[in-house]
């Protein structure tokens, strides 16, 4: 992620608060991270797609929610993330 924000410096305040809430968060199901996200996507594959920066960038994560553990799988801008097929990153 650090890489990222030193490319998009508008990124990094989000991004942190992304990270000290998960490292918070014992989401035990798609349903918990709703409650706290209401504007992420649930995506198949156990995959959720987080709007960082006012939706100016999206970041897709894997979350193995039985072992509690995030799996980055991209981040990037809007645009780039169009391109992408996020139940395959």
């Amino acid at each position: 992620m650090k890489l990222f924000w030193e490319k998009y410096k508008d990124a990094e305040q989000p991004l942190k608060t992304w990270y000290n809430d998960t490292m918070k968060a014992s989401w035990k199901n798609s349903q918990d991270i709703k409650m706290d996200y209401s504007s992420a996507s649930i995506i198949d594959n156990n995959r959720v797609v987080f709007n960082i920066s006012g939706n100016k960038y999206r970041l897709v994560v894997v979350i193995k929610y039985k072992l509690q553990i995030i799996y980055i799988r991209f981040i990037g801008t809007h645009k780039e993330y169009d391109k992408k097929n996020v139940k395959e990153v």
